[in-house]
């Protein structure tokens, strides 16, 4: 698979992964207390940048 398109596959996936985590804690922990809220989104957070930093990686190549 080429590298720009494995780039550009692992950005989106780490994009959605991001905007669920966003978008999670606004919505659906709103009964939540603000810690548990964030424990939950630092967690997809975590997920997020297993799949950015490789994506940046790849894409720095010559």
């Amino acid at each position: 698979m080429p590298v720009l398109l494995q780039t550009a596959g692992l950005l989106v996936l780490s994009n959605v992964f991001m905007t669920f985590a966003w978008y999670a804690h606004l919505r659906n922990l709103n009964d939540r207390a603000w810690y548990v809220a964030v424990v939950v989104s630092w967690g997809i957070a975590f997920f997020e940048y297993t799949l950015q930093v490789p994506a940046n990686r790849l894409g720095i190549r010559p």
